[in-house]
């Protein structure tokens, strides 16, 4: 059987009389009969060359080193250090429109293998491995394997860490493994959301593209390969130790999801595809996204209740719809060396409980939000003198390493979990919560990363059943957790714990490379920046902000009135644009200039672009910027924007803030000057059609 599964965007074509195999992921192909299926995977065959063995070698979605393959093997496990190459044959396929399931079975195995291929051009893939031997099967490693056609000569994936995530790198293609693993427990500060593949110089809005992700949130690995026939794949899954998943007899395990997208149209189709499928699902927040206030960067430690009620009468006078209480509310944590684990409130802070400042926040017409970390216990706290027992450790009778002054806390262990299930359940259950920080500030080192992630996976899953109406944030020292799985779960992420706008741009802009604007936390920091020392205007902090989920993290009881005022103002100006930026297209600019960035928000009706002047320009003069994404016969009125201030200018006489009408034609290929920007700077347009 020949399967053809069909978007607007792309075709795949899967060769499944045989082991399945993909022969075709890429352009779409229109309407193909059942001959030209076949012929079409005929020609995909790979011929015989000398030296090789003597029957075509093909690369299945799970690549068997049984049947020759070369390169990275798809299922990799033994039982007790036998049975390590299992022999696999098709049973059966059963396909749908959009959804293709073939089971194959050998060695004491049977695998299903489920391909699913949304309108989006969103292609997802997974394996469920059941052991049907009479000896247990460890499984050393299930991982997809999607092949790439010769034309995808370059590679782009991305690499960072705390307060400076998803920053791009690229590479040839080359013969040979780029192997991308993340070994922390957790997604990671310096794991890639994805690798790209695809043609010489590609770029946001040129070129072909490839694109894979692995949807989990612990140890996994993604990889680019080339073996020397020529033929190259990018796979991936979850990233297993040794003796990690032992299936008895009966058991199953299955992979986590790898998620892949095809562009004709550059990196930008990419993103298109992602962004449309995340809004596609039912758990997709459908409200509009609140304006969000973090005490975090404004008070700290520092929990007064009168300075917060304070904090809470600015925030409401300038539009904050959302007011967050950031750690230290709990038992014991008066810094953070001690305290996690006891989530109680703490009695010596808030003698009456939270109450008061919650019925005050409220009752200026805002909703409360809260802030946790129940995966990880102080040394120094109740819990971890109670139940040392509870911490996931080797299992020789020591700990592993604190960090952050933490351990982590085995929710696999039943008890564990139901203390912390209960609390977090009596917290949202006695205090009227709308939003939970859900924070995870380390590495987990040592074993039982696997389950301790499907532990987490329950308890958030539990949560949410109990209490509907609560949205939860998935933090992780910042972009440490952002994977599409616990993006399932949570309903945005915290993008990174550095608010330095100028760090910022970087971090949001790979941050969309998958999810869209609404989900990506992004606030209006101090002007000086905690985390980096730098200082910035207002106007670029806001700017940067714009493209996000909007907040601020500032003590702005302490701003001037001016800055108060200003702030107001970027505040009504997101409320009034925020349906277009989280339900229109995400746009990107190729720009000459490495010192700039475009980016913009295209809808039915209107646009909003921001050219940001990063550095130092490499010219006196910018080049015109091309708008892209709008409607070439629509004429567009296109309005300089200054929501928390006019940007600095090195120009003269100033650049004017006066409305001109041209089509989207001109505007795509001719372009608009942008003024003279000093570094730091954003210039804003908002276009409206006419």
């Amino acid at each position: 059987m020949i399967v053809h599964l069909r978007a607007d965007t792309v075709s795949v074509v899967i060769d499944a009389r045989d082991l399945p195999s993909i022969v075709h992921w890429g352009a779409p192909l229109g309407d193909l009969s059942e001959d030209d299926l076949v012929l079409l995977a005929d020609d995909a065959i790979s011929p015989i060359p000398n030296n090789a063995p003597d029957v075509p070698i093909p690369v299945g979605l799970l690549p068997s080193a049984r049947h020759g393959y070369p390169g990275r093997p798809g299922l990799r496990g033994h039982r007790s250090a036998g049975d390590w190459l299992p022999s696999l044959t098709r049973s059966s396929v059963a396909r749908s429109a959009s959804e293709a399931v073939f089971d194959t079975e050998g060695g004491g195995l049977s695998v299903r293998s489920t391909v699913e291929l949304a309108p989006s051009g969103v292609l997802r893939v997974r394996h469920e491995v059941r052991n049907d031997g009479f000896r247990a099967y460890t499984v050393d490693g299930v991982e997809t394997a999607l092949p790439v056609p010769a034309q995808a000569s370059e590679l782009m994936d991305f690499h960072g860490r705390w307060i400076r995530e998803k920053h791009p790198q690229r590479r040839h293609f080359d013969l040979g493994s780029w192997v991308r693993e993340s070994r922390r427990g957790r997604t990671g500060h310096d794991a890639t959301p994805a690798i790209l593949a695809g043609t010489s110089g590609f770029g946001f809005r040129t070129g072909e593209v490839w694109a894979v992700h692995v949807a989990w949130s612990g140890n996994h690995v993604t990889y680019a390969e080339r073996v020397h026939e020529g033929r190259g794949v990018l796979g991936g899954g979850e990233l297993l130790t040794s003796g990690e998943v032992v299936l008895a007899p009966g058991e199953t395990y299955s992979s986590p999801w790898v998620y892949a997208a095809y562009s004709g149209a550059g990196i930008d189709g990419i993103t298109s595809a992602f962004h449309q499928w995340m809004r596609a699902r039912p758990s997709h927040p459908v409200r509009p996204r609140p304006v969000v206030l973090n005490t975090w960067e404004a008070v700290y430690f520092d929990h007064d209740l009168d300075r917060l009620k304070g904090l809470a009468d600015v925030a409401a006078r300038v539009g904050v719809e959302r007011f967050v209480l950031d750690d230290g509310w709990f038992r014991h944590r008066r810094d953070d060396t001690a305290g996690l684990g006891d989530w109680y409130v703490d009695e010596g802070v808030w003698p009456d409980g939270l109450s008061p400042l919650i019925d005050h926040v409220t009752g200026l017409g805002m909703k409360f939000g809260i802030w946790v970390e129940p995966e990880m216990v102080n040394p120094d706290s109740d819990l971890f003198r109670a139940h040392p027992d509870w911490v996931l450790a080797p299992g020789d009778g020591t700990f592993p390493p604190t960090s952050r002054n933490q351990q982590v806390l085995d929710l696999a262990h039943p008890d564990a979990y139901a203390y912390i299930l209960s609390r977090l359940d009596a917290l949202l259950r006695d205090n009227d919560v709308a939003f939970v920080k859900w924070d995870h500030n380390r590495d987990i080192i040592g074993a039982r990363v696997h389950e301790q992630t499907l532990a987490v996976y329950r308890l958030l899953d539990e949560l949410r059943s109990r209490h509907r109406a609560v949205e939860i944030e998935s933090c992780s020292s910042g972009g440490g957790r952002t994977d599409l799985e616990i993006l399932a779960r949570t309903d945005r992420v915290w993008a990174s714990d550095c608010n330095d706008a100028l760090e910022r741009q970087t971090i949001q802009r790979w941050t969309a490379l998958l999810l869209p604007l609404e989900l990506i936390g992004a606030h209006v920091g101090p002007p000086h920046s905690h985390t980096t020392g730098r200082t910035q205007d207002l106007s670029f902090r806001v700017a940067t902000a714009l493209f996000g989920h909007f907040g601020i993290e500032w003590d702005i009881a302490s701003a001037s009135p001016a800055d108060q005022e200003a702030l107001a103002e970027a505040v009504a100006f997101y409320k009034s644009v925020r349906g277009l930026l989280h339900t229109g297209t995400l746009v990107r600019g190729d720009l000459p200039d490495p010192s700039a960035t475009l980016t913009g928000v295209v809808g039915p009706d209107e646009a909003v672009f921001s050219y940001v002047q990063l550095t130092s320009a490499e010219r006196t003069v910018p080049a015109p910027v091309r708008l892209p994404g709008l409607a070439p016969s629509r004429r567009y009125a296109v309005t300089p924007v200054t929501p928390g201030g006019a940007p600095r200018s090195q120009q003269v006489p100033p650049p004017s803030g006066a409305t001109r009408v041209l089509s989207g034609r001109a505007l795509t290929d001719v372009g608009v000057r942008p003024p003279v920007l000093m570094p730091e700077q954003a210039w804003l347009l908002h276009l409206k059609a006419v």
